[in-house]
Protein backbone atom coordinates (compact mmCIF):
# COMPACT_ATOMS: atom_id res chain seq x y z
CA UNK A 1 0.00 0.00 0.00
CA UNK A 2 1.50 3.56 -1.32
CA UNK A 3 1.10 6.19 1.47
CA UNK A 4 -1.29 8.63 1.22
CA UNK A 5 1.13 11.87 0.85
CA UNK A 6 4.47 11.27 -0.93
CA UNK A 7 6.49 14.17 0.21
CA UNK A 8 9.62 15.39 -1.40
CA UNK A 9 11.54 17.96 0.05
CA UNK A 10 13.77 20.13 -2.32
CA UNK A 11 14.57 22.65 0.30
CA UNK A 12 15.77 21.37 3.75
CA UNK A 13 14.63 23.73 5.62
CA UNK A 14 11.07 22.25 4.69
CA UNK A 15 11.77 19.42 7.06
CA UNK A 16 12.78 21.54 9.73
CA UNK A 17 8.78 22.73 9.45
CA UNK A 18 7.90 19.10 9.13
CA UNK A 19 6.36 19.10 5.76
CA UNK A 20 5.62 16.10 5.19
CA UNK A 21 4.03 15.65 9.14
CA UNK A 22 1.80 18.48 7.90
CA UNK A 23 0.51 17.27 4.82
CA UNK A 24 -0.18 14.29 5.78
CA UNK A 25 -2.60 15.67 8.36
CA UNK A 26 -4.08 18.28 6.50
CA UNK A 27 -4.50 15.45 3.67
CA UNK A 28 -6.52 12.51 6.29
CA UNK A 29 -8.64 15.66 7.56
CA UNK A 30 -9.66 16.47 4.04
CA UNK A 31 -10.63 13.20 2.85
CA UNK A 32 -11.92 12.40 5.95
CA UNK A 33 -14.45 15.01 6.04
CA UNK A 34 -15.41 14.60 2.45
CA UNK A 35 -16.25 10.51 2.99
CA UNK A 36 -13.04 9.53 0.86
CA UNK A 37 -11.09 6.18 1.76
CA UNK A 38 -7.69 7.22 3.12
CA UNK A 39 -6.00 4.15 1.96
CA UNK A 40 -7.31 4.49 -1.74
CA UNK A 41 -5.54 7.81 -2.85
CA UNK A 42 -2.38 9.45 -3.11
CA UNK A 43 -0.70 13.24 -3.27
CA UNK A 44 2.77 14.67 -4.10
CA UNK A 45 3.66 17.64 -2.00
CA UNK A 46 7.05 19.05 -3.04
CA UNK A 47 8.57 22.09 -0.43
CA UNK A 48 10.72 23.98 -2.70
CA UNK A 49 11.94 27.71 -2.83
CA UNK A 50 10.71 31.00 -4.02
CA UNK A 51 13.35 30.54 -7.16
CA UNK A 52 11.66 26.78 -8.03
CA UNK A 53 8.15 28.11 -7.90
CA UNK A 54 8.53 31.30 -9.51
CA UNK A 55 9.53 28.70 -12.60
CA UNK A 56 6.56 26.67 -11.93
CA UNK A 57 4.20 29.35 -12.37
CA UNK A 58 6.23 30.89 -15.49
CA UNK A 59 5.58 27.72 -16.72
CA UNK A 60 2.44 26.49 -16.17
CA UNK A 61 0.14 29.65 -15.10
CA UNK A 62 2.63 32.43 -17.35
CA UNK A 63 3.29 34.45 -14.10
CA UNK A 64 7.18 34.42 -13.52
CA UNK A 65 7.15 35.40 -9.86
CA UNK A 66 6.86 33.33 -6.76
CA UNK A 67 3.70 32.35 -5.15
CA UNK A 68 2.73 29.96 -2.48
CA UNK A 69 1.26 27.21 -3.57
CA UNK A 70 0.73 25.73 -6.87
CA UNK A 71 -1.65 22.78 -7.72
CA UNK A 72 -2.16 20.16 -10.44
CA UNK A 73 -5.64 18.21 -10.46
CA UNK A 74 -4.26 14.56 -11.89
CA UNK A 75 -7.96 14.29 -13.22
CA UNK A 76 -10.58 17.51 -13.90
CA UNK A 77 -13.03 17.51 -11.51
CA UNK A 78 -14.28 20.50 -11.60
CA UNK A 79 -18.09 21.40 -11.90
CA UNK A 80 -19.53 22.00 -15.66
CA UNK A 81 -21.10 25.16 -14.01
CA UNK A 82 -20.16 27.78 -11.31
CA UNK A 83 -21.81 27.12 -8.20
CA UNK A 84 -22.39 23.64 -9.11
CA UNK A 85 -20.27 20.93 -6.53
CA UNK A 86 -16.50 19.79 -7.57
CA UNK A 87 -17.17 15.55 -9.04
CA UNK A 88 -15.74 13.24 -6.57
CA UNK A 89 -13.16 11.52 -7.82
CA UNK A 90 -13.55 7.44 -8.48
CA UNK A 91 -12.39 5.03 -5.68
CA UNK A 92 -8.79 3.83 -6.25
CA UNK A 93 -8.02 0.49 -4.91
CA UNK A 94 -5.27 -0.15 -1.67
CA UNK A 95 -3.32 -1.87 -3.95
CA UNK A 96 -3.37 0.47 -6.15
CA UNK A 97 -4.68 4.26 -5.27
CA UNK A 98 -5.23 6.78 -7.30
CA UNK A 99 -3.48 10.13 -7.58
CA UNK A 100 -5.08 13.14 -6.78
CA UNK A 101 -2.51 15.48 -8.10
CA UNK A 102 0.48 17.54 -6.74
CA UNK A 103 1.14 20.62 -5.08
CA UNK A 104 4.49 22.74 -4.31
CA UNK A 105 5.11 25.16 -1.89
CA UNK A 106 7.71 27.50 -1.82
CA UNK A 107 9.33 28.04 1.83
CA UNK A 108 10.29 32.04 1.27
CA UNK A 109 7.12 33.18 0.32
CA UNK A 110 5.24 30.63 3.33
CA UNK A 111 7.32 32.24 5.71
CA UNK A 112 7.09 35.35 4.91
CA UNK A 113 3.34 35.43 4.57
CA UNK A 114 3.20 33.42 8.18
CA UNK A 115 5.24 36.26 9.52
CA UNK A 116 3.26 39.11 7.83
CA UNK A 117 -0.26 37.03 9.44
CA UNK A 118 1.87 36.75 13.22
CA UNK A 119 0.55 32.94 12.39
CA UNK A 120 2.56 29.54 13.26
CA UNK A 121 4.26 28.46 9.83
CA UNK A 122 2.76 25.15 11.19
CA UNK A 123 -0.74 26.54 10.55
CA UNK A 124 -0.57 28.26 7.26
CA UNK A 125 1.40 25.76 5.57
CA UNK A 126 -1.81 23.03 6.73
CA UNK A 127 -3.77 25.50 5.57
CA UNK A 128 -1.97 25.99 2.17
CA UNK A 129 -1.36 22.06 1.21
CA UNK A 130 -5.55 22.22 2.48
CA UNK A 131 -6.13 24.95 -0.42
CA UNK A 132 -4.54 22.86 -3.20
CA UNK A 133 -5.88 19.09 -1.95
CA UNK A 134 -9.26 20.87 -2.53
CA UNK A 135 -7.96 22.20 -5.76
CA UNK A 136 -6.76 18.67 -6.61
CA UNK A 137 -10.39 17.84 -6.01
CA UNK A 138 -12.20 20.43 -8.18
CA UNK A 139 -12.89 22.88 -5.92
CA UNK A 140 -12.41 26.71 -7.09
CA UNK A 141 -12.30 30.19 -6.25
CA UNK A 142 -12.86 32.20 -9.66
CA UNK A 143 -16.91 32.93 -8.80
CA UNK A 144 -17.79 34.36 -5.59
CA UNK A 145 -20.31 31.16 -5.07
CA UNK A 146 -17.55 28.84 -5.47
CA UNK A 147 -15.05 30.93 -3.21
CA UNK A 148 -17.23 31.18 -0.34
CA UNK A 149 -18.14 27.02 -0.58
CA UNK A 150 -14.26 26.17 -0.96
CA UNK A 151 -13.55 28.71 1.68
CA UNK A 152 -16.22 27.00 3.96
CA UNK A 153 -14.72 24.01 3.60
CA UNK A 154 -11.11 24.79 4.28
CA UNK A 155 -12.52 26.82 8.00
CA UNK A 156 -14.59 23.13 8.58
CA UNK A 157 -11.66 21.11 8.24
CA UNK A 158 -8.96 23.46 9.90
CA UNK A 159 -11.39 23.72 12.52
CA UNK A 160 -11.43 19.67 12.61
CA UNK A 161 -7.49 20.09 13.30
CA UNK A 162 -8.10 22.59 16.45
CA UNK A 163 -6.76 25.43 13.46
CA UNK A 164 -8.18 29.25 13.56
CA UNK A 165 -9.90 30.20 10.37
CA UNK A 166 -7.45 32.07 7.99
CA UNK A 167 -9.96 34.24 6.53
Amino acid sequence: MEPLVDCVIEDARWADVGLEALALRAASAALTTLNLALDQYTLCVMGCDDARIATLNAQFRGKPTPTNVLSWPAEDLSPDAPGEEPYLPGEGDPKDPLTLGDIALSYETCAREAAEAGKPMTDHVTHLVLHGLLHCLGYDHIHDADAARMEALEVQILASLGLPDPY
